[in-house]
Order: structure tokens, then C-alpha cells, then sequence
């Protein structure tokens, strides 16, 4: 078995605390201690991001469409020819249509829960837990950053930006579970303002505007009041205004994932190369508008920027909303006050801006020779019914689903398994969430049987289960 050596404790007598509140901005990075590796496999890609939409994603009115199938299960969505020859997608993904050829497209994702908090716990972890246990295993991103940890001044592992809070009652599901804050997500959009999508529903609008957009420059980079690059590079007079970025660290339960990613705060607030990577503005009008002046839109582009400026892990959420609701969570009951699914399909922050989003990212990473170092991800914790329900839409389905890769050793231009006349169920081997972290933990050189230690120094596997997908990865 591969072990990982638990981080050495900070010198002395010292905390991590002790050590940030002496604002010793003299010490360097090499004087602390640094943070072993797990023995892995030769990785294929360099980063990763994952396209987390988060309540369900419809696979049959997007990457699965059945044509031939009864009008109560096809909808009415048409549907187009892709750059994959026999390979079509409904005619609300035009986009991801023409970069078919970069995808390896999953149409057996499959497993046996319907309920949203365990399955994106599963989708999250890679790991089948109960009900109990959906906040105390780690994100796949939070075991990469224990293994492999932070890069070029950023976390090891960031959201993009990380509020979505599933329920009723909100939940954060975005953890580190038993491998400590220190490995928590960096979650740009920081604590969501209202974690309960559902308040005030109905008092907006039936049918949003889809170009809305976020603010995505994480508060955490912004200076505190009166401290200036000048300021920060002088030693003298630092500590007041560190324990100040320490107290609004503190506020917003940042302080363990920073002192963890950045061997002290003033990195944070010293880095420019970081604070950039955050200005979509600095991004051309014709970018902008490829990727869709969207919540969506900006979030994907974010990701592009982050991965130029070193990222290891980025996850792209994108589900609960305050504008929007629950996104994909197409049951069209009364309240949701939603069209019928093939409708919805159409709208800006729907599968039609999704479709947008996703294929101006792959066309972007690959323009810009990032795409073969970069592992693209698409995660949706299920897919919907076959039958469209009485009221026009589809209920939870945790039997079929469809995923998708994308660059960083993917072997591109390929779907892979099939599911029956209706969507259903799979006609070939399924592949379940545990599988999707198995292989992407195999993109990223992590051995399967490498053993990761919690709070208690109990060795516990990368993954119980699962096995990475054949034919997914070149290695």
C-alpha cells in the first residue's frame, strides 16, 4: 500500500495560529515545513476542473435523446448531428454538438439513489455513504489537495463559487469531511449571502433573465481598509493589518484552508499573479460573449483563467440558485413555477446556456493549447426520468444518467456504454460516481491503493470502490 505522511507539526511550540499572528513576514516558504507526497502513477493531466451541476441534469433532453421513443419520454426537442459521426445530441446543445469530437461521453452513468444529499455526496466523494455521514467524507478535490497541495500561490482545491447549498434545510456539501479544514474547498463566492434557495421564491420572477452575472473577485483577496502593495512588502507596521486579515478570516472560516494553501495569510494578500487571475475584465468582449454574459458563463471563464494561472483543482458550481432555484431539479411541481422540461431545456441559465458555456471552455482550453493538459469533468449527481411526469416534468433517476470527459489524456471522440429505448437503464456496464473518481484520481497520477490519515492518524483508502472507466484514459 502507498502511504501519505500526515503534514509534520509547525516547529517549536508554535501553532499555525501562533506562527500567522506573529506576522513573520520575513520567514519563507522553504523554511516551513513542507508537505510530503503520495507515491502515484504517472498522471495525464496537470489540472482539472469539474463541471459540477449539482440537482440532476436531464440526460435524455441533452446527450441521450431518444427520438424514436413515445412523446411522453422524448419531449419534443429535435435533435442535430455532432462532430461524432451516428452521434446526436437534442437540438439545444449545438454547442458541446461541435466539440463532440474533443468528449468521451458517458451514457451509462448509473447507480441505485434517488435522493439528492446522498448522491452528491457520492458524486463529490466518490464514496457510498448514508444519510449521517453526506458532510464527514471528503471532496475528491479536497483529497487532492492532502496529496498534492496548493500550486503557483493558489489552493489546492477552489469553487467556483462554492455556495450552492442543497436542501430544504441548506446543506454545505462542499467539505474536507475527516481530512480537516485545512483541505475545505477556497470558495470564491465565500459564505453564501442566503443559503436557502428556496426564500422568496415567489416573489421573483417566473422566468429570470439568463444574463446575470456574479461577482466572482473572492473578499479574501481584497485588501483590508489602508493596506496597499507598498504597505504589505514593508515589514514594519505589517502585523496590525495582518491580524486584521486574520480576524475577517477568522469571520468567514477561512483561516484553516489559508493557513493550509498559503504557509501564511500575507501570501493571500501578497500574490498579484493571484488577484489577476480573478479579473474577468481583463478578458476580450468576443470572449465574453463566446462563454455567455451568464452566471454560467463567468464561472466556466473563471476556470480557464484559474487553470492559465496554476490551479490544481477547480470545481464549477452551478445548481441551487437564488435567481434561478433549483436549476435541474425539473420536477415542474407548483411552486418551482417551471415550463414543461423541453421548454426549460431552451431557456439561457438552462441546458441552453449550460450547452454554451461548456463548449466555449473546450474550444477555448483547446485554442490556447491548455486542453491536453487540462481534464475536463461534467458531474451531475443522476439523471432524470424517462417518463415525463403529469405536470411536464422528470423526477429524480439515479438508474441512468449521462457524463462526460474531456482533454487531460482523455481518448477523445468516443461514447462510451448506452442505455435502452427510453433511457432507463443501461444496456451495457454502468459506471457509477465511484468509478468517475477513480478516474479522475488515475488523471491525476493518484494510485488507488495510496492511504490518506484523518484527525486520528487512522490510515482510510483514497477509495473504497471503484475502478477508473476503460477506454476514458490514454494511460
Amino acid at each position: 500500500m502507498t502511504t501519505r505522511t500526515p503534514p509534520s507539526p509547525w516547529p517549536g511550540l508554535l501553532t499555525r495560529r501562533d506562527m500567522l499572528r506573529l506576522g513573520a513576514l520575513g520567514i519563507s516558504a522553504a523554511a516551513l515545513p513542507s508537505a510530503s507526497r503520495a507515491a502515484g502513477l504517472t498522471p495525464s493531466a496537470r489540472s482539472v476542473i469539474v463541471l459540477w451541476m449539482a440537482g440532476g441534469v436531464t440526460h435524455i433532453d441533452s446527450f441521450d435523446p431518444k427520438p424514436d421513443a413515445p412523446e411522453n419520454v422524448r419531449g419534443t426537442l429535435s435533435t442535430i448531428d455532432t462532430t461524432l459521426p451516428g452521434v446526436r445530441f437534442t437540438e439545444v446543445m449545438p454547442c458541446l454538438a461541435q466539440q463532440a469530437h474533443h468528449l468521451a461521453l458517458v451514457r451509462s452513468y448509473s447507480h441505485d439513489n434517488n435522493d439528492h444529499f446522498q448522491s452528491q455526496a457520492y458524486a463529490l466523494s466518490g464514496r457510498k455513504v448514508p444519510m449521517a455521514q453526506i458532510q464527514t467524507e471528503p471532496n475528491i478535490g479536497s483529497v487532492v489537495s492532502y496529496l498534492q497541495g496548493p500550486r503557483a500561490d493558489l489552493p489546492g482545491y477552489i469553487t467556483v463559487p462554492g455556495i450552492a447549498r442543497p436542501g430544504p434545510p441548506p446543506h454545505n456539501l462542499f467539505v474536507a469531511g475527516w481530512l480537516g479544514e485545512a483541505h475545505a474547498p477556497f470558495s470564491v463566492g465565500g459564505e453564501p449571502k442566503q443559503p436557502d434557495f428556496t426564500k422568496g421564491l415567489r416573489e421573483r420572477p417566473a422566468n429570470p433573465s439568463a444574463e446575470i452575472e456574479d461577482n466572482l473577485s473572492p473578499e479574501p483577496l481584497s485588501f483590508p481598509e489602508g493596506l496597499t502593495d507598498i504597505r504589505l512588502a514593508r515589514r514594519a507596521g505589517l502585523r496590525g493589518s495582518l491580524e486584521q486579515a486574520l480576524r475577517h478570516a477568522d469571520r468567514h472560516g477561512l483561516l484553516g484552508a489559508m493557513e493550509n494553501h498559503y504557509a501564511g495569510a500575507f501570501r493571500l494578500l501578497a500574490s498579484a499573479e493571484v488577484r489577476r487571475a480573478f479579473e474577468l475584465d481583463r478578458e476580450s468582449p468576443e470572449t465574453r460573449a463566446a462563454y455567455g454574459r451568464t452566471k454560467l458563463g463567468g464561472r466556466c471563464l473563471l476556470a480557464r483563467r484559474l487553470v492559465e494561472a496554476g490551479a490544481r483543482f477547480i470545481l464549477v458550481d452551478y445548481g441551487y440558485d437564488n435567481d434561478y432555484g433549483n436549476l435541474w431539479d425539473n420536477h415542474c411541481v407548483p411552486e418551482q413555477r417551471q415550463p414543461h422540461i423541453s421548454e426549460m431545456s431552451r431557456r439561457g441559465y438552462h441546458l441552453a446556456g449550460m450547452d454554451r458555456a461548456f463548449g466555449a471552455l473546450i474550444a477555448d482550453l483547446a485554442a490556447r493549447g491548455l486542453l491536453d493538459s487540462t481534464l475536463v469533468v461534467f458531474l451531475t449527481e443522476f439523471g432524470r426520468t424517462p417518463k415525463i411526469n403529469s405536470l411536464g416534468g422528470r423526477d429524480h433517476w439515479g438508474p441512468a444518467g449521462s457524463v462526460f470527459f474531456a482533454g487531460g489524456g482523455t481518448v477523445a471522440g468516443q461514447v462510451i456504454g448506452a442505455t435502452d429505448k427510453q433511457g432507463g437503464y443501461p444496456t451495457t456496464l454502468g459506471y457509477s460516481p465511484a468509478d468517475v473518481a477513480a478516474t479522475l484520481y488515475r488523471a491525476l497520477g493518484i494510485a488507488p491503493d495510496t492511504l490518506l490519515h484523518d484527525r486520528q492518524d487512522r490510515p482510510l483508502p483514497v477509495l473504497p470502490a471503484g475502478e477508473p472507466i476503460p477506454g476514458i484514459l490514454r494511460v
